[in-house]
């Protein structure tokens, strides 16, 4: 008699044995091996087994690692669909460079040398004339911990770009701007009210991770709040389900933290220990005395206008079911778990005060880092420390980070192309990393015009696994490898605790496993997976010795092998070294077993971290390690020569360490103790941002409501005006990657536009209907789906949609029509010429395709959108909607760039740049932060 397991015991990996079922009724037995890595197909970081037939040396399957602390075996479909990905028949191989113009798809292969060596002779020459500045990555999702920010420091180019104002810039500095740390990390396992504005969360942040523990509290008896116009999967899993207005949702969240403090149900006692109460009454009371007791009557004359009856006139939720929210969340002091990620936060002018309203009730609560309460995901991300450092980097590049924006969140990277054109600047290589912002971005056609314009960026190398609307316009296309076929090391805030997980190339490792566990250190991963895929952990060493082959220029150094001195640095030694001196724990974990720290990760795939994720804050420090600090008259711990203790000398900038504030100031005072704090100016939670009130937006320092751009008040609801969401998530889908998954296209390969009835009567538009949905600067043309899961007044279509290819037989994927693109001056038009059809290739399921719809990019018809704080693209849209006009097709996209200018230049005007003389504030974090000498703002 077999017993039955879940999953393979894990010392059986390297030889498991299983009968086939596609082989029922006959009893086919396979030999497998099994190779852990991480999947690669949204942020969650989920644990992955690769199931090697030993036979083939084929990949027969992808399934869940149980061995992973945060996804515990469980995966949602985007993990197992990596098989889709490894074998698709459309995928790059092999490096291809570009013969004919950009964009006329004319490509001849190519070796590896030949692409390094071209690349890196242009980088070489950049730097040697001191254009490091026009040396730019730009990342999508990058699915890796600081790997690729050491490469850059060592060129010593401020070269980071990435997705983030696209993405989250918004809920980053609201939650950042209360506690240093810029993303939440809910025990949503141990909580017992669950507070969820997002888009939805368990199809977007942390999406499997979350969702297994959210439905865990609540099968406990946690009650779920889910705060979205739109019917979402999460909202039809809640207890309530609250329909707003898009972006009066910091007008609810302002009106039950009024109720929590009036009703006596805030933790009054976690406010005055751990919130800067003094600065909040010397700031914005000055007539008040500094003392405890003024703080309540000042709060609720600060918040006086949020009313639950004013609440229901601005938001539509109903006054009973605001008080109601309120007396179940102050019921439940510290055990409030909450997130907001993307949704409201990424929709609206002034959209980070969701966020910062929302942690507002943790604080109100005391739910900050308690069990079932919401901590910074600092407290639980682990990131191991590099073993191979680099220099910090001593210039600023004013293309990603503007004079205009000096609290953005981060680079400014939907402004790159308008910054190109008026001639701030221009590339001499551009890589574009796993991102298609000619796709993905707002106002995509300005994207192409740049992307097309030799004079402004000279190359452009696409690293991709897959073709998509940006790498068909590069000149070097390089096929990067998906989770089975890269190095990377990442962890995530999945939940209460710390993990690492290690990504492998499965290739390799297996043929370390048949080969008795020994290769020869020189190999490269592209030699082990299909064609000539590579990653960029090792394409970095090798492109780095081209540029500096003999050292001179200090670049080779940080890529030699200690061991090997004179050869580049192996990823077997960089990841041995790196599991043995950085990551707590483990180097024992591994000896226990008899393995070395490398074997262990390679046969686990990830390592739970030691730690313990409650409130610490409250650890005490030991006065002997404040020995040389000074202390300041708010209680906060300083150490001489870093930022925190900084003059404000320009002169001391030269000299001072760009430390983090929990090095830097290594404590707070509390009654008289000595904490360890937040990472924050104050080292308490900042009730009152002075940062946010210094650097000229004093009026938004406390946590208050700010009128989104498609306010409902201010639009024309009795006529075609409405409020279009673009932003929410298929959870089936992967933004570009998933186009070459035939399994999750077969699953979700449409998006029509969500419409209430009630508004489908009012406006003229038909059950599957071609409606015209005009935005500022174009239109698109879409099926309409009537639904009642939608707020009336609120229009809706998912931004996963749309892709297309430009060439009848090259670049196909699962996922893209056949479109032509044509343009009259700034007017650009595309046109869906086909969907999806049948084909022949080395994959029979091509001719199986019986799908033809492949969406809409309505992406292109929206202008830029800069939050003047964040810097965050605020996505939702006014639009009017209409049905559709003669000659109007599905999938039509028309926009105008000049018009698309207007709007950027009008957003510009809304920014206040840094008036002082410091281009952005010491503390803010920012990817590959330079020397703080960098931060001076240069002269007139």
């Amino acid at each position: 008699m077999t017993e039955l397991h879940s999953y393979p015991p894990h010392e059986q990996w390297h030889d498991w044995r299983e009968l086939d079922a596609k082989a029922w009724p006959a009893r086919e037995e396979r030999r497998y091996t099994l190779v852990p890595t991480t999947c690669f197909n949204c942020e969650a970081g989920c644990g992955l087994v690769a199931y090697f037939d030993q036979e083939t040396g084929e990949i027969r399957k992808i399934e869940g690692n149980p061995e992973h602390p945060g996804s515990r075996g469980r995966n949602c479909a985007k993990g197992p669909a990596t098989l889709n990905q490894v074998y698709d028949p459309e995928r790059i191989l092999h490096p291809m460079k570009r013969v004919g113009e950009r964009g006329e798809g004319r490509w001849e292969r190519i070796s590896w040398d030949q692409a390094l060596d071209e690349i890196g002779a242009r980088i070489r020459q950049a730097i040697v004339e001191d254009r490091h500045n026009e040396i730019m990555y730009h990342v999508g999702r990058p699915g890796e911990d600081g790997y690729t920010d050491r490469v850059l420091k060592a060129w010593g180019v401020d070269g980071h770009n990435s997705h983030t104002n696209i993405c989250s810039s918004n809920a980053r500095i609201g939650y950042q701007s209360w506690m240093g740390h810029d993303r939440p990390s809910s025990d949503f396992a141990n909580a017992e009210v669950i507070f969820l504005i997002s888009a939805h969360l368990e199809a977007g942040h942390y999406f499997n991770p979350h969702a297994q523990r959210i439905m865990e509290a609540q099968a406990k008896g946690a009650k779920v709040i889910c705060v979205d116009p739109r019917l979402s999967n999460t909202g039809a899993k809640a207890d309530f389900w609250l329909a707003p207005w898009p972006g009066t949702e910091p007008y609810l969240l302002l009106a039950i933290a009024r109720l929590l403090i009036e009703d006596g149900t805030w933790n009054e006692d976690f406010v005055r220990r751990w919130t800067n109460w003094e600065t909040y009454l010397q700031r914005t009371r000055p007539d008040l005395p500094v003392e405890w007791a003024s703080v309540r009557s000042a709060l609720l004359e600060e918040y006086a206008e949020y009313t639950p009856e004013a609440a229901e006139q601005k938001t539509a939720i109903e006054a009973g079911t605001i008080r109601e929210l309120a007396e179940l969340i102050g019921a439940h002091p510290t055990k409030f778990a909450s997130h907001n990620w993307r949704a409201a936060g990424a929709g609206h002018l002034g959209g980070w005060q969701v966020a910062r309203c929302l942690f507002f009730l943790n604080v109100l609560t005391g739910s900050v880092a308690t069990k079932g309460g919401t901590a910074g995901n600092g407290m639980n991300k682990f990131k191991p420390a590099a073993p191979i450092g680099a220099p910090a980097i001593p210039r600023w590049n004013e293309l990603e980070w503007p004079a205009e924006y000096p609290l953005s969140y981060h680079e400014m990277s939907i402004l790159l192309p308008h910054f190109l054109k008026e001639g701030r600047g221009s590339l001499e290589v551009y890589f574009s990393r796993v991102y298609n912002p000619i796709w993905t971005n707002p106002d995509g056609f300005t994207w192409m015009e740049a992307l097309t314009d030799t004079d402004k960026v000279r190359c452009h190398v696409a690293l991709t696994p897959t073709w998509s609307e940006t790498a068909w316009f590069a000149d070097y296309v390089l096929p990067m490898g998906v989770s089975v076929e890269r190095h990377d090391v990442h962890s995530y805030e999945t939940h209460a605790g710390r993990w690492i997980g290690f990504r492998q190339s499965a290739f390799r490792r297996f043929a370390e496993i048949r080969n008795g566990g020994a290769l020869d250190p020189g190999t490269r991963s592209h030699e082990y997976n299909p064609g000539e895929v590579w990653e960029e952990n090792e394409l970095w060493i090798d492109l780095s010795w081209r540029i500096d082959p003999d050292g001179s220029l200090g670049i080779r150094k940080w890529f030699e092998s200690e061991a090997r001195p004179g050869e580049p640095v192996t990823v077997d030694e960089y990841y041995e070294r790196m599991f043995t001196d950085s990551v707590p724990g483990l180097a024992k974990a591994a000896a226990d077993v008899g393995q070395t720290p490398l074997e262990y990760m390679r046969d686990r795939g990830a390592y739970a971290v030691p730690t313990d994720p409650y409130e610490p804050y409250e650890r005490p420090v030991d006065r002997a390690d404040l020995e040389g600090c000074t202390k300041d008259g708010d209680g906060v711990y300083r150490k001489p020569g870093t930022a925190g203790s900084w003059s404000g000398d320009l002169d001391d900038l030269d000299g001072v360490a760009l430390a983090p504030l929990g090095d830097g100031s290594p404590a707070v005072e509390i009654d008289g103790e000595a904490k360890e704090g937040f990472p924050t100016p104050s080292k308490k939670l900042e009730l009152f941002s002075t940062t946010l009130a210094d650097w000229g937006w004093p009026e938004y320092a406390t946590p208050k409501w700010i009128p989104s751009q498609v306010h409902w008040e201010d639009l024309d609801l009795a006529g075609t005006e409405r409020i279009l969401l673009p932003t929410f998530r298929i959870p089936t889908l992967i933004h570009t990657r998933s186009a070459n998954s035939k399994w999750l296209n077969e699953i979700s390969h449409r998006h029509p536009l969500w419409i209430h009835p009630e508004d489908a009567e009012k406006l003229g538009i038909e059950e599957g209907g071609l409606v015209r949905v005009s935005t500022r600067i174009g239109h698109f043309v879409i099926t309409a789906w009537r639904t009642e899961g939608i707020r009336p007044g609120v229009v809706a279509a998912s931004h996963h949609m749309g892709r297309w290819r430009l060439d009848e037989d090259k670049a196909r994927s699962w996922g893209a029509g056949k479109a032509r693109i044509e343009h009259d001056g700034s007017t650009w038009r595309l046109t869906r010429e086909h969907g999806n059809e049948p084909y022949e290739s080395s994959d029979p399921d091509t001719e199986r395709i019986w799908w033809n719809d492949t969406g809409v990019h309505q992406n292109a018809t929206f202008c830029v959108q800069p939050d003047p704080i964040s810097g965050m693209q605020c996505w939702h849209q006014k639009v009017d909607v209409t049905p559709a006009e003669s000659g109007d097709e599905y999938g039509d996209v028309v926009a105008d760039t000049a018009e698309s200018r207007e709007a950027y230049l009008e957003w510009m005007a809304m920014t206040r740049p840094a008036a002082g003389d410091l281009r952005r504030p010491l503390w803010y974090a920012r990817p590959l932060k330079p020397t703080a000498a960098a931060y001076r703002r240069p002269g007139p």
